[in-house]
């Protein structure tokens, strides 16, 4: 996804998502935003003199304030080399480091990519395999990744620590200036780039086992098993034939294998150079101390600016007419006779909407208008594509203004493909509902819920688990690396102001209509895609790939194959030696003495409500928010029959997607928009430690400014009491839509389903996730669409059924998260909704159906076997579980949470993905219920993969670990478990441990016990996941047919049950 300006940036990477201010002799104050998390009146960091710039080599080109997120920032130029470095003086402590180059392509072959990957194994001052993962092991980072986007890529860090910060960056800027992968002097570099990029790899002398292999090349099959990621490539390529974003610089398959070591290492040479360089840095870190380090790199280099003319962006030319596009993409051939010819077709209308990036008064105003025509279900765009019939859900992303040239992109998904002419439907549908739209305009209503939206998001600046600092780097990127102000893109404040005043000038109808007509309507440049499923594309590509292969293997003398192997073993021999010990020093690290001794507490405080008969908790947290009032209200799922369970996460969306007696549901939501800052409802599952029975809940969540707070309340009392639940087709939208979502999410994400399964094989709580959301649900969702028409009064009864159930004070809680002005404030209002609840819930007539919430329904579980769940997919997604507490007498100890860590970094990281080319390996160990789960993410092997699992426990038994190490791996838990929160997700946390029971003693021990793991705690815990590994273990993988097959092949011990699911 790409950036939409009131939204948190997160890239679309290939992830391994007018004053001057000079201040020198003070301090500046944050302007009045949520930017600055937990203070009112804070210090900014002031920026250097001219003359100091100047001893680092830099000169001063602009400084600005930015009110809109109290900022003081300092545009540099390196005077030796021409590299640019944007420094943003923040009161934040998440403090954030970017390096940003140029990158375009002329072809697919994914040397960006590649080299993304590439770079972080090994540099100048850090000569390991890996210090990526060194700093996944041993830093407090609170953002670590790199991305690759069309036209750039980007290397981005952050932490809270200072000390930790400036070692991010230094491994960092020494990996991307000064790369081991790139030195084509040494020929053993040439293993990085095959071991991330691609090789040929031959284990035997059977030359049929001759295959391709790499971790880009794998994420790539991946990504390409994914029709909606194809849909994605296919528009872009086709809007912008002549440029870099008409080929894939993440990498196609088809043509990764032809990336040469040479073409590989001058693209480095090419581009990476600190004159194509934008440097980011963001926090309350002192300003001097950044130039300090920059200078200390840039140095050594001289001003290339051939390599500048060279990284520059080029434009597509506008279309004179609009052109269509036929493509394909694969699908499983069904075995079921009654569902051939039923696979669904894509329909994309796209467009080109500028020569140029968007000014920001333009980029407002189609942002607002983006949101208003597709931003919620009952937006009228979005509504008349559902409400059609045509398809079964929404697909493209609307305004897309990341890149250089801005796109519009909308159309339907699960369309009927067996004429051209239903296929021209939904393109003349979306034309002819802009033109009504440029007509006739939008409702005042939409307009006003849009501007709070959107207002809202801004001013919150809401970023989530994401960094501010990186949030506003990416999003400052778009207007910077194509050479324009790269602060425009962040002060909006003048620019909305002038959006209201328009508005109040000229009539919105005009105001949306010129735009609509200019950039949609009366533009040419338009790409109407069709993506048809092909159930023979997937064995064509296998093919192709096989060609290739055996052209190869044609040309290869009996000498060839053994050098081959030769090669094989060599690389693999180098992947799986560690670094020496002494080596590993060299990456800079924290000592146990900078990790706080004490948890850190959240501020909470728990009374209790008496309303009518029942007692309601009320959780609250004393954070300042800014005025804002974070709101969840639990409702307990005890009175919910098992076999409605299936209905769940459909009635959570009935409640703010169906309207109500009062209002439909576009009026509805239009209210929500116009009151709130946001309000959604979803269901909470999880086990409790030593218990049977789950912790269950319908959690009703939101957000809106002190003033409107009563209107949230009676928003949320208004949906419990009257939601509208007699619409059938609707509801039937719905069903369609998850059914299309989950088909996406089963070839893109696997490892959560193969995992879903696992746990809902041992306990109630997963097992009913499984049955809400996993492939049983998938299954539920299937054939409720098939007999919702025969069957709707039933379905109708079961939904009233469920809001008769679960809407009341008993076993409900209300957490709430301001300051305490704020939270004494709402009192009567939070009371006031309380008491609009019936004091129990309505029972279902069988009670053995409510014996599932008690833990006492052992039905609800899934049998205990190997699963192999089939679809259209070029890779694996492998899983396998067992349970700690109940197979062997383990008890839980903080040490595992090191331990857990420890061996997805290392061994499973090593074996599965850089030996195995998976894009991902890892293994997670959940505290509360026991699971210790093992996974894969696109991963080209499936029994090799269940060996390195099953191989973990003797790594753990046989580990030796030096001191450095271990405390190196303690760091990196800590920095998780210390995690940077803004106020809402401190409130949220405490809330959740509330639900799990977790105390702060229990926090305050397990810390202990982090900090005093030992090296025995490694080995007994190997121990102990061997005993039950082989007491009680299952597998399941998300895979193809033929990998199906395969499996099924060479491990007939696990006697798979296989399951063809799309």
């Amino acid at each position: 996804m790409l950036t939409k300006l009131w939204r948190s940036v997160v890239g679309n990477g290939a992830c391994r998502a007018r004053h001057t201010l000079r201040a020198y002799n003070g301090t500046n104050k944050a302007a009045f935003s949520v930017a600055s998390p937990d203070k009112v009146d804070v210090q900014i960091p002031v920026a250097v003199s001219p003359e100091v710039a100047k001893k680092h080599g830099f000169e001063v080109i602009k400084e600005e304030f930015v009110k809109e997120y109290g900022s003081n920032c300092v545009l540099y130029r390196h005077t030796g080399t021409g590299a640019e470095l944007m420094s943003v003086h923040s009161a934040d402590e998440n403090k954030t480091f970017g390096a940003v180059f140029r990158t375009p392509v002329e072809d697919s072959t994914g040397v960006p990519h590649i080299l993304e990957h590439s770079v972080l194994c090994g540099s100048r001052k850090y000569p390991i395999k890996e210090p990526f993962v060194e700093l996944m092991k041993s830093s407090l980072n609170t953002f670590l990744n790199a991305f690759t986007y069309p036209d750039r890529t980007c290397y981005p860090v952050a932490s809270c620590n200072t000390r930790d910060f400036y070692n991010l960056v230094d491994v960092y800027l020494d990996a991307v200036f000064y790369p081991r992968c790139a030195e084509k002097s040494n020929p053993e570099n040439v293993k990085i780039f095959e071991q991330e990029g691609w090789h040929h790899e031959l284990d035997s002398p059977d030359p049929s086992q001759l295959q391709y292999k790499g971790v880009v090349f794998n994420e790539m099959k991946g990504v390409y098993s994914s029709p909606d990621s194809v849909l994605g490539r296919v528009c872009q390529q086709a809007l912008f034939p002549e440029i870099t974003y008409g080929v894939d610089s993440g990498g196609d398959p088809r043509y990764i294998t032809d990336l040469t070591y040479e073409q590989f290492c001058d693209f480095h040479s090419d581009f990476y150079h600190p004159s194509n360089t934008r440097f980011w840095f963001y926090g309350d870190d002192d300003p001097e101390t950044r130039l300090e380090i920059l200078s200390n790199y840039l140095k050594d280099f001289e001003a290339n600016q051939a390599g500048v003319e060279k990284s520059r962006v080029l434009t597509q030319k506008k279309f004179t007419e609009p052109r269509t596009v036929t493509d394909y993409y694969a699908v499983s051939e069904s075995e079921d006779p009654s569902q051939a010819g039923q696979q669904k077709a894509y329909v994309n209308v796209n467009w080109v909407l500028e020569d140029d990036v968007f000014d920001l008064e333009t980029q407002l105003a189609f942002g607002f208008l983006d949101f208003i025509l597709l931003g919620t279900s009952g937006s009228p765009l979005r509504k008349a594509l559902i409400d059609s019939g045509l398809g079964e859900a929404v697909c493209g992303g609307g305004l897309e203004d990341e890149l250089r040239q801005p796109t519009f992109s909308i159309g339907l998904k699960g369309v009927e493909s067996s004429s051209e002419e239903n296929l021209k439907k939904v393109e003349t549908l979306v034309l002819e509902t802009l033109e009504s739209l440029a007509e006739k305009g939008f409702s005042d209503s939409s307009i006003e819920a849009a501007l709070n939206t959107i207002e809202f998001s801004l001013r919150e600046n809401n970023t989530g688990s994401f960094p501010r600092g990186l949030s506003l780097m990416l999003r400052s990127m778009q207007a910077w690396i194509y050479d324009k102000d790269p602060l425009e893109p962040l002060k909006w404040e003048d620019q909305l102001e002038g959006f209201k005043a328009k508005l109040k000038e000229q009539t919105p109808t005009k105001l949306f209509g010129d735009l609509i007509r200019k950039y949609l309507i009366d533009n040419p440049h338009r790409v109407t895609v069709n993506l048809l499923p092909n159930t023979a594309l997937q064995a064509e590509l296998d093919g192709e790939e096989q060609g290739k292969l055996d052209e190869l293997r044609k040309g290869m003398t009996d000498e060839d194959m053994q050098e081959l192997m030769r090669k094989t073993q060599e690389l693999k021999t180098h992947q799986e030696t560690p670094d020496p010990a002494e080596a590993l020093k060299c990456i800079p690290t924290l000592d146990l003495a900078d990790i706080p001794k004490e948890s850190q507490e959240i501020p909470s405080s728990l009374r209790e409500l008496t309303s009518g008969g029942e007692k309601v908790d009320i959780l609250s947290h004393d954070i300042f928010t800014n005025d804002v009032v974070y709101a969840e209200f639990a409702f307990d799922m005890s009175s919910v029959p098992k076999h409605l369970l299936y209905l769940i996460p459909l009635f959570c969306r009935c409640l703010t997607e169906m309207g109500t007696t009062k209002e439909d549901f576009v009026e509805l939501t239009e209210r929500i928009g116009r009151k709130t800052g946001g309000l959604s409802a979803y269901s909470f599952t999880s086990a409790l430690k030593d218990e049977d029975k789950p912790s269950a809940y319908i959690i009703v969540r939101g957000k809106s400014t002190k003033d409107k707070f009563g209107d949230y309340c009676e928003i949320v009392e208004d949906i419990i009491q009257n939601v509208e639940l007699d619409n059938k087709e609707r509801f039937k939208q719905m069903v369609l839509e998850t059914i299309a979502g989950q088909e996406a999410a089963m070839v893109g994400r696997g490892h959560t389903y193969a995992i879903g399964r696992l746990h809902a094989q041992r306990d109630t709580a997963s097992a009913a996730g499984e049955y809400m959301g996993g492939v049983a649900n998938y299954h539920a969702m299937k054939g409720l669409a098939e007999k919702l028409d025969a069957d709707w009064d039933q379905v109708h009864n079961d939904l009233k059924l469920l809001k008769n159930a679960i809407f009341k004070k008993k076993g409900m809680l209300v957490n709430l998260t301001a300051d305490e002005k704020t939270l004494t404030s709402i009192d009567k209002d939070v009371a006031g909704f309380v008491d609009s609840l019936p004091d129990v819930g309505q029972a279902p007539s069988d009670q053995g159906s409510l014996l599932w919430y008690e833990g006492k329904d052992s039905g609800l579980l899934l049998p205990k076997q190997n699963e192999l769940l089939v679809v259209p997919t070029q890779v694996n997604y492998v899983g396998k579980c067992t349970n700690m507490y109940k197979d062997t007498p383990y008890k839980q100890h903080g040490s595992s949470v090191v331990i857990s860590k420890y061996l997805s970094t290392t061994w499973l990281w090593d074996r599965v993905r850089v030996v195995g080319g998976a894009y991902g390996g890892f293994c997670s160990f959940d505290n509360t219920s026991g699971h210790f789960s093992f996974m894969s993410y696109r991963d080209p092997n499936l029994s090799k993969t269940i060996d390195n699992y099953d191989g973990s426990t003797n790594f753990l038994k046989e580990l030796t670990l030096d001191k450095d190490e271990l405390t190196k791996s303690i760091i990196a838990t800590m920095g998780d478990i210390d995690s940077y929160q803004l106020p809402d997700s401190k409130g949220y946390t405490a809330f959740m441990r509330h639900l799990l029971k977790v105390t702060d003693e229990e926090r305050q021990q397990r810390r202990d016990e982090i900090l005093s793991t030992k090296l025995q705690d490694f080995k007994d815990f190997g121990d102990a996941l061997q005993s039950a590994l082989e007491a009680n273990s299952q597998v399941c993988a998300v895979t193809s047919k033929d990998m199906a097959k395969q499996a099924e092949e060479e491990r007939k011990d696990l006697g798979f049950v296989t399951s063809q699911v799309l």
